[in-house]
């Protein structure tokens, strides 16, 4: 089940007047720091690779050298989120640790090591009348992420624009204020401190305001935002895309499936359910759903589930799979759900096309793995499931920027326009036509 739990109403009603709820003084001050990313982004544009870079390694020394005040910050929103009753996953997502902000900082390292996309070209040529052609990756300019308590969201989305030629505004959720708040004013600095005057702290801004209505003034920003991106969970997701007038490329939310087929290696089967579904349960590409080949009813069924029991999952299995001891009687709120938890809905299937037939009916289109050593069911398997990512023979973890050589990530889109699958540095780019003449004319 999703846990959209602070959207719609996200961190409170923002009041009266201005747009749908936000008062005018939060308008203008979401628009004020709209502005002053537009003007920041200009000179970003320009920048060269060299300078992008010299900045990112600086945010990663920086929240290295201050990551005793940001764990001290995350802390807090930890405690708070705790004393509210907060669920387990969700409190997970929230928390940060030594090991986390290194791999931030480590992300941060990543994205400088990567080809700047800004002035690639994707396509060129000449035409037959002698006018060159070149199709230039451009940045979007202003790009708003609103997403719930994940910290290391605000250090990747900080690093991609960036390198991205993009000015960011972050609108975190109230959960996390106090980590964003901290990790921005550390990414600020290194950006004053390596910038040399050719990038403006003012790429990276947090959107003041904790109530809804800074949300949706920030929704509401078109001609000053050119894109949004939400990551969490289906509530926010679905507010965002429902009422935003910025475009938004939508990131998904992950029922992810792993399919056992007949003709799977047992063991390998084994290996990737437990990992899939118990390496980080709390995040988007963990196996939600588990479907196995009527043929393994007797062998491999009660194996997974004895061992997924041993790792304090909780099996909700339809008709056959909960005639098994511990097993949850499945619905199909259970088999449309994203857990984030240490859940997992369980089914047996006839058939590669019935177990497509069951991704296609509860799927998110996140990512869906088939374990097998025949190769023809992988093909079908592959041609048949319309989700951003297909795995075979390998865990649905591994739907990940930095797992697949990307660099950090800024999300998952599950949508099919502009950008699907992780986002890296190129899908974080438009395009732009060069058009060269020599005294052309039509």
């Amino acid at each position: 089940m999703s846990t959209g739990h602070e959207v719609g109403g996200v961190d409170g009603d923002g009041g009266v007047g201005g747009v749908d709820g936000a008062d005018e003084r939060t308008v203008e001050q979401v628009h004020e720091v709209a502005r002053r990313a537009r003007a920041a982004s200009h000179a970003l544009a320009l920048a060269t690779r060299a300078r992008k870079d010299a900045v990112l390694h600086a945010m990663a020394d920086d929240l290295l050298a201050r990551a005793a005040e940001v764990l001290a910050a995350n802390a807090t929103d930890v405690a708070r989120a705790e004393a509210a009753g907060t669920p387990p996953g969700i409190v997970d997502r929230l928390r940060l640790t030594p090991e986390r902000v290194a791999g931030m900082a480590q992300g941060l390292r990543d994205v400088a090591a990567l080809p700047d996309p800004v002035g690639e070209v994707v396509r060129g040529g000449t035409l037959a009348n002698g006018l060159e052609l070149r199709q230039l990756r451009v940045p979007f300019g202003v790009v708003g992420m609103i997403y719930e308590a994940r910290p290391n969201v605000t250090a990747d989305a900080a690093g991609i624009c960036l390198k991205s030629g993009n000015a960011v505004l972050l609108r975190g959720s109230s959960s996390a204020r106090a980590s964003n708040t901290a990790l921005v004013e550390v990414l600020r600095d290194a950006v004053a401190r390596a910038g040399g005057g050719e990038i403006d702290p003012d790429v990276v801004q947090q959107v003041p305001g904790e109530t809804r209505g800074s949300v949706t003034a920030l929704m509401r920003a078109r001609g000053h935002v050119d894109v949004l991106i939400p990551r969490g969970g289906a509530g926010l997701i679905a507010a965002v895309v429902e009422g935003s007038t910025v475009p938004v490329i939508e990131t998904g939310v992950g029922n992810c499936h792993v399919y056992v087929d007949a003709a799977a290696d047992l063991d390998k089967a084994l290996a990737i359910v437990l990992n899939a579904k118990t390496h980080r349960p709390s995040v988007c590409n963990a196996a939600e759903s588990l479907l196995v080949h009527a043929s393994l009813v007797d062998t491999f069924l009660p194996r997974v589930v004895r061992a997924l029991q041993d790792a304090g999952v909780t099996v909700h299995g339809d008709p056959v799979v909960a005639r098994l001891d511990g097993v949850v009687p499945a619905t199909d709120e259970d088999h449309a759900a994203e857990y984030l938890s240490l859940d997992i809905s369980a089914a047996v299937v006839g058939s590669v096309e019935e177990a497509v037939d069951h991704v296609r009916r509860w799927s998110s289109g996140h990512s869906e793995a088939i374990v097998t050593e025949d190769q023809g069911a992988a093909r079908r398997f592959v041609a048949a499931v319309d989700s951003a990512a297909v795995l075979v023979n390998a865990s649905t973890r591994f739907t990940d920027g930095g797992e697949l050589g990307f660099g950090a990530e800024i999300g998952i889109s599950t949508q099919k326009l502009h950008a699907r699958g992780p986002m890296g540095l190129p899908e974080m780019t438009s395009t732009k036509y060069v058009v060269t003449g020599d005294g052309h004319v039509r």
